[in-house]
């Protein structure tokens, strides 16, 4: 089974991926991409920074280089 590196990035800095996890291929490395940007952005809005535009991404490679970027953003707006 192919080897999958899941790097985080966000507006603090690159986050890299040192030990990876085998998965039965791209579809799967897809999916994880996805749940762990949904995790990033559920701890982002808990966090209690108070920042409010984040932007962040999840960039998967594997041994031979980048296959999958997943990004997203993000603005809360207080309005009273």
């Amino acid at each position: 089974m192919p080897r999958y590196y899941f790097d985080l990035r966000d507006d603090r800095g690159l986050f890299p991926d040192d030990e990876g996890v085998e998965l039965p291929g791209i579809d799967a490395a897809r999916e994880e991409a996805a749940h762990s940007l949904a995790d990033m952005l559920r701890d982002a809005v808990r966090d209690g920074t108070g920042r409010a535009v984040r932007h962040m991404s999840v960039e998967v490679r594997n041994d031979v280089g980048p296959v999958i970027r997943v990004k997203s953003g993000f603005e809360i707006e207080v309005l009273v």
